[in-house]
């Protein structure tokens, strides 16, 4: 608790470019920036192939195969071919990473919408794209939901290897007090990035009180 008390008890921590609103405010740029790019790329893929039934195989595979990626063995390899001073070897990574929980939970949300109601919307004379986004995708939300809830919270928790070449974020008080021994700061750090992660986790519980059906969270 000591060391708690000494790293956000000091002032110096609170101002200036390495304090703790500047390396915040990193970090949430980092962590937004893959996680919407994540997010247009995996949920309408997720949609098209809920929807059509069409490259289930294909969900299975690069989810898979995205997720026994190491993220710092990845973010080494963007710097070796792009290079330092950019943040792509950061976003590369982190994009990779948050992509298959949104894939993955798309699909399955779509997948699971019952038959009965698929072949009713259709029966009302809906076309497959009213079907989809009046029909199928209000009840798949709930899962829709969660992956990207998973996705963000992992990114905002592993945004931290952005420290390892040398750019701005939570990490480096954690990199930078490894380094000089400062475990006052290592553990400050690391508290933050767990209380960040906590904050998105109850953003979406919120989201999702707002935008999923109520009936729909009935049934769930």
């Amino acid at each position: 608790m000591n060391w708690l008390a000494d790293f956000f008890g000091d002032a110096a921590h609170w101002s200036g470019p390495d304090g703790i609103p500047a390396r915040l405010l990193e970090h949430l740029g980092y962590s937004a920036a893959a996680f919407l790019v994540a997010a247009l790329i995996a949920v309408p893929l997720g949609m098209l192939i809920g929807h059509t039934g069409r490259g289930a195989l294909l969900v299975v595979v690069a989810a898979n195969a995205a997720r026994a990626l190491p993220t710092l063995g990845l973010l080494v390899l963007v710097v070796l071919l792009a290079g330092v001073g950019t943040v792509l070897p950061v976003l590369v990574p982190l994009i990779v990473l948050a992509v298959p929980p949104i894939l993955v939970n798309t699909y399955e949300g779509l997948r699971g919408v019952d038959a009965d109601l698929r072949d009713a919307a259709y029966g009302m004379g809906l076309r497959g794209r009213q079907v989809l986004f009046r029909t199928l995708t209000p009840v798949a939300l709930p899962l829709i939901l969660l992956g990207l809830r998973l996705s963000a919270i992992q990114v905002v928790s592993t945004a931290t290897v952005a420290a390892f070449v040398g750019l701005g974020g939570l990490g480096r008080f954690i990199i930078d007090g490894l380094a000089t021994k400062a475990y006052s700061s290592v553990i400050g750090g690391a508290v933050l990035v767990a209380a960040l992660a906590l904050a998105v986790q109850f953003g979406f519980l919120l989201l999702d009180r707002v935008v999923v059906s109520p009936g729909v969270r009935q049934t769930r």
